[in-house]
């Protein structure tokens, strides 16, 4: 079911949320959290709605869409409600803003809040430098931003490294934890031969490789090249190379005395990362550590493979 409340208030909507729970028997019992969505115009607000919906399944919430109109118009405040098969597991309000209101979304926010629960924003598209510095951030005890929305993702990541706080997180970071889980699982193997040095090799401008390259070095306390080519990751040890690749299948997996291994991964949806972000709300100190190791990774041009 879907209710629009065209030049409306924050005191309507909530009344009208009410009446819909009550006649349709929607309750906000079990939602385990509220999601706010900060969105500007041009952003595709109906994407970042749809990969929350597919989230809400594993983590029922209310979703609160913020979308920013003209500065420059009258102030005036549209509202959507989605309940039902139109929102997933969640309930979904949409709040279109415009004139003066448009700089004061968390005041128009914040009556929506469900009490009692954790708040998360997430920034679909672009994000402040400084997350938890932003009004809609204060709110939030995790932020999600996503790099690999910006124009220049390595200028992105540094902001996020920059402004971190605890709470921080991306989901180009989530969208590496499946390569990152297959090549922990390959290292724990015994024997276990020391680690010299690690390349990670993709396409450039991927936030994710990145951040990948920045856990490598952080983790690993060794030398780390990313380059541009085809998907590789590199860990030279004493008995041989660990190399983990990609082809038509999925990752495939190489290292001397051992039989290749195989796993069918293809690319992470949106909805997919997102619902990883949702399932922890305490600091992410993994991410922080790649963030950090940023600053040690070694660039350099294409790299032909052998």
């Amino acid at each position: 079911m879907i209710v629009d409340l065209p030049e409306t208030s924050t005191q309507d909507v909530s009344k009208k949320l009410v009446r819909m729970r009550n006649s349709g028997g929607e309750v906000t019992v079990g939602r385990v959290l509220t999601l706010i969505i900060d969105t500007e115009p041009g952003e595709v607000a109906e994407t970042a709605v749809a990969a929350s919906n597919q989230a809400s399944r594993e983590h029922p919430c209310r979703v609160i869409v913020v979308t920013r109109g003209d500065r420059r118009a009258p102030d005036r405040l549209d509202a959507q409600i989605r309940v039902g098969g139109d929102a997933g597991a969640s309930e979904v309000v949409v709040l279109a803003l415009q004139g003066e209101l448009a700089d004061h979304a968390h005041a128009v926010v914040t009556p929506f809040l469900l009490p009692d629960t954790p708040v998360v924003t997430w920034w679909p598209g672009r994000a402040p430098a400084r997350p938890a510095s932003d009004r809609l951030g204060r709110l939030a005890s995790r932020r999600i931003t996503d790099a690999r929305a910006a124009a220049d993702p390595a200028a992105a990541l540094a902001e996020r490294a920059a402004g971190y706080r605890p709470g921080d997180t991306d989901l180009a970071w989530s969208s590496t934890t499946p390569w990152r889980a297959m090549l922990v699982s390959a290292v724990d193997r015994p024997p276990h031969p020391g680690i010299t040095a690690a390349r990670v090799q993709g396409p450039a401008g991927s936030p994710g490789l990145d951040l990948f390259a920045g856990w490598l070095a952080s983790a690993l306390q060794v030398p780390v090249t990313r380059s541009t080519g085809n998907w590789l990751v590199r860990l030279e040890r004493s008995d041989g190379p660990l190399e983990m690749t990609v082809d038509e299948i999925g990752g495939v997996l190489r290292s001397p005395g051992h039989p290749d291994g195989r796993a069918p991964f293809q690319r992470r949806t949106t909805a997919e990362c997102l619902a990883e972000e949702l399932r922890r709300l305490d600091a992410d100190e993994v991410y922080l550590r790649a963030l950090e190791g940023l600053s040690s990774i070694t660039k350099t041009e294409t790299v032909e493979d052998a």
